[in-house]
């Protein structure tokens, strides 16, 4: 059953559960984080953003994970593999630095620590990102603009875990059409409005310890509209709500639930096709891979992140609530599989 939301409301009731889980096409929940009923540590709060035009991709976060607050930018070459990255980290901020209370409307967040400084200014139009920073003694300086549609639809889910005080509450906004720049040293990097795309990552929640997550998203035009696609899955108890929508030109399209044909990591055949399918026949599409972008942040597998994030062209057909049939044809988009112990 997929409950969507269509009125404002509290997130959490006063146990600090999910008070009505639920998916909507703006995020009409209230953060009210004060009815929280798990120790405060394990609260996480992040904004991501990952701009990409299919050959270089930059990721840049802020986040507030209770034990610590980090500011972070990533620069990867998708055909070469180069990358370059620097981060600063704050320990032990459960009671300060806490995030906006709503990315899908405007707001603004700043931070400045340890010679980074980071910058994500978002209003009605537009997200404007700015971060400065150094790595290897080289300064980096990335801004971008990331343009919203007048009736820009995204996706948010709140979702509990089988477990009392625990949530996973997200928004993902994609079909961001984007242009900016990264400067390292002497080196510029442009990243042209006809083809990039940015996609933020919204997400408050507590979690158990250990968990896993697919996640998969891409933009492009079609036909001169711009299309989207949102899917996660594995994470949460989503018997009320899954993190699965296909984007027109700023329309959310619910779809249901969508699983992969098979999982990569059983034969480790990450750098081999990838079919979806959605349960409802609605999505049916093949990733055809060119690029792994592993990390492994976990340590002795005991504490940390370890990510398999995987870009591919896309290919096949997904169907639209009007029922009209879209081809998809050669599209740059992702999808990672993650673990967590964190």
């Amino acid at each position: 059953m997929q409950n969507e939301i269509l009125t404002k409301q509290p997130l959490l009731d006063s146990e600090g559960n999910v008070a009505n889980p639920g998916w909507c096409r703006h995020n009409l929940y209230d953060y009210n984080i004060e009815n929280c009923s798990v120790n405060i540590m394990r609260l996480k709060e992040w904004d991501f953003y990952q701009i990409c035009n299919g050959e270089m991709m930059v990721q840049i976060n802020l986040f507030n994970i209770s034990l610590a607050t980090c500011a972070t930018f990533g620069f990867v070459d998708l055909r070469t593999g180069r990358k370059f990255d620097t981060m600063s980290v704050e320990l032990f901020t459960p009671h300060k630095n806490r995030m906006n209370k709503n990315g899908d409307c405007e707001n603004y967040c700043s931070y400045k620590h340890g010679g980074v400084k980071i910058e994500l200014d978002v209003k009605k139009e537009y997200h404007h990102l700015l971060f400065e920073g150094k790595c290897k003694g080289k300064r980096i300086f990335a801004e971008f603009f990331c343009g919203r549609l007048p009736h820009h639809e995204s996706i948010t889910i709140a979702i509990p875990f089988d477990r009392k005080g625990h949530f996973f509450y997200t928004n993902k906004i994609n079909c961001l059409d984007t242009y900016g720049s990264v400067l390292y040293g002497d080196e510029k990097f442009i990243f042209s409005k006809h083809n990039t795309f940015a996609v933020l990552d919204w997400g408050r929640g507590i979690w158990p310890h250990k968990n896993m997550w697919y996640w998969a998203n891409g933009s492009t035009f079609i036909d001169d509209k711009v299309f989207g696609f949102e899917l996660t899955w594995g994470f949460g108890n989503t018997s009320n709500a899954t993190e699965t929508a296909l984007f027109y030109d700023g329309v959310c399209h619910k779809i249901g639930e969508v699983y992969l044909e098979n999982d990569p990591e059983v034969n480790n055949s990450w750098m081999q096709d990838w079919h979806f399918i959605s349960k409802d026949g609605r999505l049916d599409l093949t990733m055809t891979p060119f690029y792994d972008n592993y990390s492994n942040l976990m340590p002795f597998n005991l504490f940390g992140m370890k990510t398999h994030q995987v870009h591919g062209l896309w290919n096949g057909k997904v169907i639209l609530d009007d029922g009209c049939e879209i081809e998809i044809k050669d599209m740059y988009a992702f999808c990672e599989k993650v673990h967590n112990k964190w």
